[in-house]
């Protein structure tokens, strides 16, 4: 049974795009394979965030909204754990380029996995609901008439980037739950996702560039990239502008660079108590000499 499930998956992924497969691949060999371990990280995360995440309210809790969040959340905390702490997002993998978080170079490469992943993962998911009579997934999708704007999808990706990384930088750089710090902030981060996803809800949303190219590519027929400009706007320029925005508000709150230049606001992040006391201490001894 168990060996025919499987053969059947294969079968049905036979007609993947092997040549996006390939040259989303290629950058895991890089620099005699330096960056290999980041690029099977969002090659594995991603196949497993798309399993994990799309399934709740279609293969889990189709009936019960709690019971979905709940399953969402745990596929959140999951795919990440399990994936070693992935991106899984190009707009993520940008905005901490822009941060100096990561190289340009090991940067490309996570993106290039989360392509790679998201083409695998689409495919097998509609197998797997096709081998056990399961609802099969959606996908983030936005398009527009010949006299309408673009405007409002591309706002609501660059909203809901932008309030996604917010959340990111808060939850991981600013916050501390002590010895449940991993476990909570990764709940918290799965709350805000499903908030996300039910508010800005006009483009699906993807507020993730690869989910959106990867399930264009996989309803098209998995042959070809969208060739209408107005997906690229929304969900990789709006996406991405919205990242790198939520970045320098972070640089003007809290100090430190975007793309290795200071902005000339902030930081407005009190600094720290000791460096405030030698101040005042230095201020003292210059008056008493005075």
């Amino acid at each position: 049974m168990v060996a025919s499930t499987f053969s059947s998956i294969l079968s049905n992924l036979r007609d993947l795009p092997l040549l996006y497969l390939e040259l989303f691949t290629l950058p895991a060999f890089i620099e005699k394979w330096q960056y290999f371990g980041a690029w099977s990280h969002e090659f594995v995360g991603t196949i497993l965030m798309v399993l994990l995440t799309f399934s709740p309210g279609k293969w889990i809790g189709e009936q019960s909204i709690s019971v979905a969040w709940t399953a969402h959340a745990l596929g959140v905390i999951a795919a990440d754990k399990i994936g070693g702490g992935p991106h899984v997002n190009p707009t993520v993998s940008v905005t901490m380029w822009s941060l100096g978080k990561c190289s340009y170079t090991e940067c490309l490469v996570r993106i290039a996995g989360s392509m790679a992943g998201g083409l695998i993962a689409f495919p097998l998911a509609l197998r797997l609901s096709n081998i056990f009579g399961l609802t099969p997934f959606g996908g983030p999708e936005y398009s527009t008439k010949s006299d309408e704007s673009f405007a409002p999808g591309a706002y609501n990706e660059f909203m809901a980037s932008f309030l996604l990384l917010l959340v990111i930088f808060l939850l991981n750089w600013e916050l501390n739950f002590g010895k449940l710090h991993y476990w909570i902030k990764q709940t918290l981060t799965a709350v805000a996702i499903r908030y996300l996803i039910q508010v800005f809800n006009v483009t699906g949303p993807a507020m993730n560039p690869m989910l959106a190219t990867s399930w264009a590519l996989f309803t098209s027929g998995q042959n070809e990239f969208p060739k209408d400009e107005t997906h690229y706007f929304v969900y990789w320029i709006a996406s991405g502008l919205g990242g790198l925005t939520a970045a320098a508000c972070y640089v003007m709150y809290a100090g430190g660079t975007i793309f290795g230049h200071r902005l000339p606001m902030g930081p407005m992040k009190n600094e720290a108590p000791e460096a405030v006391a030698t101040a005042e201490n230095k201020k003292k001894k210059v008056t008493k000499k005075e």
